[in-house]
């Protein structure tokens, strides 16, 4: 049996140290994803810790994660981000907000240039291209964890990641011609 799928079978049996695991294993992605998107620590922990009340309050309705343990948590997470948002009346940070600026890493004048191109392309870029892109690179979840989270096929995962790419791509080659 699988271990996420053995994981899922403990916490469901409300094992005690399935739930310690449960914690251990998914806080620290969750929390990271939840701070590139509030830029707050302190608020970033709340909203993580929620995510696993929430989930303990699921687990006690019988209402817990189905098969994928991890998309049903991203899922839980993304929707607490939205919800903090739709309360405070603002928009999640754009993808360019959580991105390094140039001079926060020590490099080369060249390739500082190309990290601010990047931000700027990226900022460009729909919420939801923003979100995909996150996900997919900055916590490495596949496009069937992403589609769970998000509650989207796969195949509109796959192209919305596709539009994301070559309008980056389109964007840094415009860009790229108008520093030339």
């Amino acid at each position: 049996m699988p271990a996420e799928a053995d994981l899922l079978r403990r916490v469901r049996a409300r094992r005690p140290d399935a739930l310690a695991e449960l914690y251990d294993r998914y806080a620290p992605a969750l929390y990271a994803y939840i701070y590139r998107r509030v830029d707050d620590g302190p608020l970033a922990e709340d909203l993580t810790a929620d995510v696993f009340v929430r989930a303990l309050d699921a687990l006690a309705r019988g209402r817990f994660a189905a098969a994928s343990i991890q998309a049903w948590l991203y899922r839980l997470a993304h929707n607490r981000v939205v919800d903090h948002y739709r309360q405070r009346g603002r928009a999640p940070l754009p993808l360019e907000e959580w991105v390094p600026a140039p001079d926060d890493v020590p490099e080369a004048a060249h390739q500082r240039q190309q990290r601010e191109q990047v931000r700027q392309a990226m900022h460009r870029l729909t919420a939801d291209q923003q979100t995909i892109l996150a996900l997919r690179f900055g916590d490495g979840l596949k496009a069937g964890a992403i589609a769970a989270a998000l509650g989207k096929s796969e195949a509109a995962i796959r192209a919305l990641q596709h539009r994301a790419l070559a309008a980056l791509r389109r964007y840094l080659s415009t860009e790229g011609d108008e520093t030339s």
